[in-house]
C-alpha cells in the first residue's frame, strides 16, 4: 500500500480516442472517463478486450464530459461488474442518456451487418460492445455535481469539477489525493466560442494531464466577428462557383455553433 496516488492511463495515450485513466490510493481507485476508441479497425479492436483492471474494482468515476470517446465504454464497464456513482456536471448527466443509448444502438447495428457479410458466413458471430439496456444503466449511475464544489468520490479523494469550455457540461476534474494535487484537463474549448464561458482552472498544481490534441499547431487568435467572417467567405466562394460545401462537424455542440455562425 503507498501514500501517494498512482496514475495509470488506459487510452488516449499514444491515440486521441478511449479517453481512461486510473488513480489510486491505497485500497482506493478512481477512473478518469471511460471512453470508446475510435479510428481504425486496430483501434475499435481495443473496445472488444477486457478491462486492464477489474470494472468492481473502482470506486467511483470522473467524467469529464459526453462525449463518446470519453464516455462510450460506460455500460460495458457497468455490465462488468462496476456499480459505483458516476461523478458529473448536471449537463454532462442529462446528456448521457441520449448518447449513450445511440452509442449503443450503432454497436448493435454494427453488430448485425457484420454477421450479414458474406465473408463472415460460417464464423463465430459478432456481438455488440454493449447493448441499450446496458447504456441506459449506465446513465442511470450518474451523479450530478455543481462545479467548483469539493466531494469525495472515495476514501482519501477529494475532487471538484472546473469549466472546461468544451461542450456543454464539459469539466476540468482537480483530484486531491495523498497530498498531491492534480488536474485532469478532459478536453478544453478555444476563446471566443458563442455557447460557453473561457475555460477555468485552479492554481498551485503538482501535475497536470492536458489534452493535447491539437498542441502541436499554431493558431491566429481570432474575434467570434473575425471568425465569421472568414466562414462567410468560404460559404460565398462555394456558392459562386455554383458548387456545395461540405463541413465535417461533430453532432454534439459542435454543429449548433456552426449553424449559429451561419445564421
Amino acid at each position: 500500500m503507498s501514500d501517494n496516488p498512482e496514475l495509470t492511463f488506459h487510452g488516449a495515450a499514444r491515440t486521441v480516442t478511449g479517453s481512461c485513466a486510473t488513480v489510486e490510493l491505497g485500497d482506493a481507485r478512481i477512473l478518469i472517463d471511460c471512453g470508446l476508441f475510435q479510428g481504425s479497425r486496430s483501434l475499435e479492436n481495443l473496445n472488444v478486450a477486457e478491462f486492464p483492471f477489474p470494472p468492481e474494482s473502482v470506486d467511483a468515476v470522473i467524467l469529464t464530459h459526453a462525449h463518446i470517446d470519453h464516455c462510450g465504454l460506460l455500460p460495458k464497464l457497468v455490465a462488468r461488474g462496476f456499480d459505483g456513482p458516476i461523478f458529473c456536471t448536471a449537463p454532462t448527466a442529462e446528456l448521457l442518456s441520449f448518447m449513450l443509448a445511440d452509442s449503443a444502438r450503432i454497436q448493435e447495428f454494427e453488430a448485425q451487418r457484420r454477421n450479414r457479410r458474406r465473408d463472415r458466413a460460417n464464423r463465430a458471430e459478432f456481438h455488440p460492445i454493449y447493448i441499450e439496456e446496458d447504456a441506459r444503466l449506465a446513465a442511470s449511475r450518474a451523479w450530478p455535481i455543481p462545479l467548483e464544489e469539493w466531494f469525495e468520490p472515495a476514501p482519501g479523494f477529494r475532487v471538484r469539477l472546473w469549466n472546461a469550455g468544451h461542450i456543454l457540461g464539459s469539466a476540468s476534474a482537480e483530484i486531491e489525493a495523498g497530498g498531491v494535487r492534480m488536474l485532469f484537463s478532459g478536453d478544453l474549448g478555444p476563446e471566443q466560442k458563442a455557447f460557453h464561458a473561457d475555460p477555468e482552472g485552479p492554481t498551485g498544481l503538482d501535475y497536470v494531464v492536458c489534452e493535447s490534441t491539437y498542441g502541436d499547431r499554431s493558431r491566429p487568435r481570432l474575434t467570434i466577428a473575425e471568425r465569421r467572417d472568414l466562414l462567410a467567405r468560404e460559404v460565398n466562394e462555394a456558392l459562386g462557383r455554383g458548387g456545395n460545401l461540405i463541413v465535417p462537424s461533430f453532432a454534439l455542440e459542435r454543429t449548433q455553433e456552426l449553424l449559429l455562425d451561419i445564421g
